[in-house]
């Protein structure tokens, strides 16, 4: 069995907040893998259920950030689990909003779930990193990390669940580059630096050559063809009863 982690803190006014993106990536992994329903364990809300071959147990602490670590020390000392067995998905001031990364081992850098974590166990569980930026100075992280994500980062925030839904069993299996694979081509698609597809490019509508009247050869629009008759001499109508010389006579007025 492995133990994945997510850390939040428990109750519905923290549910949305940047600290609390942990729950989130569970909580996601649950919905669209099968896993059984959420209940009340090791002070925590756990959920069971395989991705591939291997058995998994999701566990969101219920004992406020500070003190994750002994939720999930209670759930590796009950399946006599050590650290090895453990992944835990925190937010990472870090990365930028929507990054996502593996790490194994290493300290906390700061954050209290993941410090009370390696108190209760030891440093070389895993981490899966999810960026939620930073708020610019140290003095307003804990604001920060308290307050729930914007209306603007849903996008991302969304992108960044569902990736890492779909890299779920290869993260399970080990594969760590095919698990983040998931991820980027959710977060940041390869773009189609070719030739438009079909139905990609707006219609458009062909627009016709100057008409020159039917010339050919390169000649002039306007001007009639050798032999033409333009309207300064029109031809004289059928039947006319003026006689030769009355039309000549006319013709020089």
């Amino acid at each position: 069995m492995k133990l994945w982690v997510g850390l939040g803190n428990p109750g519905a006014q923290y549910a949305g907040n940047r600290h609390n993106i942990g729950f989130m990536a569970l909580d996601r992994i649950a919905a669209d893998h099968g896993f059984s329903p959420w209940r009340a364990r090791f002070q925590a809300q756990v959920a069971e259920g395989r991705l591939g071959g291997e058995k998994l147990m999701l566990i969101k602490p219920q004992t406020f950030m500070n003190r994750s670590g002994q939720a999930v020390g209670e759930a590796a000392r009950f399946f006599k689990l050590g650290a090895e067995a453990l992944t835990v998905f925190h937010d990472e001031l870090d990365l930028a909003p929507g990054k996502c990364r593996l790490k194994q081992g290493g300290g906390h850098a700061g954050h209290n779930g993941l410090r009370s974590i390696i108190a209760h166990l030891d440093e070389s569980f895993a981490r899966v990193r999810l960026g939620i930026g930073h708020p610019g100075r140290k003095d307003l992280v804990s604001g920060y990390v308290l307050h729930d994500f914007a209306k603007a980062d849903a996008d991302w925030l969304d992108d960044l669940m569902r990736g890492i839904s779909d890299g779920a069993p290869a993260l399970a299996a080990g594969e760590g580059a095919r698990f983040l694979n998931a991820v980027a081509a959710r977060t940041a698609p390869a773009r189609n630096t070719g030739q438009a597809r079909q139905g990609d490019r707006p219609a458009t509508t062909a627009t016709a050559a100057p008409q020159t009247g039917g010339q050919k050869g390169g000649q002039t629009a306007g001007k009639p063809p050798p032999g033409s008759t333009t309207a300064a001499t029109p031809p004289a109508p059928e039947n006319d009863p003026r006689s030769p010389l009355q039309r000549l006579m006319d013709r020089f007025r």
